[in-house]
């Protein structure tokens, strides 16, 4: 079998010094390998063919035979790394919390350890009867976070 290592590095080597990012390398007992790359200006088709291109001249199909995707990552796929939450500050995001509790709202700041959403509560507000809609900033510490998506939702 391929070890998803390899291939790992075989990208890595490749994206060494371009604007992409490796994502995810999946390596099924099939052979079967996914390559997940990622950009701040998005991922463009002919980079991913090159790039499979590279790939494939790296293995070899008489040693072992492989079946080989290498593409950008979906739109409705977990963040994974640093970048894709960089990427996506200004935009609308889901985040599901390790207590089970799903919250919405903007992404508006990436740090090492954390990052924060903006997100509207409602909240008793000093002088008002009924509860007001006001803009809360949540901060979460990565593991605190089971996923964290793109909300088409919104």
């Amino acid at each position: 079998m391929i070890q998803k290592e390899k291939v790992s590095e075989i990208v890595e080597k490749y994206l060494e010094g371009k604007k992409y990012e490796l994502i995810d390398v999946r390596v099924s007992g099939d052979n079967e390998i996914q390559v997940e790359i990622d950009a701040y200006e998005g991922v463009d088709v002919d980079f991913c063919a090159e790039l499979n291109q590279y790939i494939q001249s790296q293995l070899d199909r008489e040693v072992e035979d492989y079946e080989l995707e290498v593409g950008s990552v979906s739109l409705t796929a977990p963040f994974k790394t640093k970048m894709q939450y960089e990427k996506n500050v200004g935009h609308d995001v889901e985040v599901l919390g390790r207590d089970g509790k799903k919250y919405r709202g903007v992404l508006v700041e990436v740090n090492d350890a954390d990052f924060s959403i903006d997100t509207e509560v409602m909240e008793a507000v000093e002088g008002k009867k009924k509860k007001q809609k006001v803009v809360k900033t949540l901060c979460f510490k990565y593991e605190e976070v089971k996923y964290t998506v793109y909300d088409l939702k919104i």
